[in-house]
């Protein structure tokens, strides 16, 4: 198990906790915990509805062709802008922090 630390668009802080043997995105684990994250495209990276900020150092190596190309017709994207659905809950990931992007 690996703890995840989430700012929601209340600014409402959440420890969740997740297996990492499922392999479980970011995304099912935000959604697993009731928070306001659509996933519309059931993590596809082809709809920006699970973006969130990275606010941690953690490496989570380099955005791939779909995600980079959703996140250029997204709004409210920055340099630690990632689609939770491509983020894989790995060990190494074990007090990531992020943050629930606005809605646009």
């Amino acid at each position: 198990m690996i703890g995840i630390d989430v700012v929601d668009r209340d600014m409402v802080s959440h420890r969740l906790e997740a297996p990492t043997d499922m392999g479980l995105s970011l995304m099912e684990l935000l959604k697993a915990n009731e928070l306001e994250v659509e996933g519309t495209c059931g993590g596809m990276a082809l709809c920006a509805s699970c973006h969130v900020y990275i606010e941690s150092d953690h490496n989570l190596g380099e955005r791939n062709d779909d995600e980079e190309n959703m996140l250029d017709e997204a709004f409210f994207v920055k340099d630690n802008s990632r689609l939770s659905c491509q983020v894989r809950l790995v060990e190494r990931l074990d007090g990531l922090k992020v943050r629930l992007a606005p809605v646009g």
